[in-house]
């Protein structure tokens, strides 16, 4: 590929989105906090069935 630093069908790992790029930011889905907090909701969800 000429003028590229790489070739596109072989070349490497995805280097990510370009700096900058607001729709590639993170939304916190699936955040430390978050895990915890569905975790506790599964235990409580658990306890009610029983």
């Amino acid at each position: 590929m000429s003028g590229k630093r790489r070739c596109r069908m072989h070349g490497g790992t995805n280097p990510g989105p370009p700096k900058g790029n607001r729709n590639a930011r993170k939304h916190g889905g699936y955040s430390a906090a978050t895990k915890a907090a569905m975790r506790e909701m599964r235990e409580l969800a658990k306890l009610l069935d029983e």
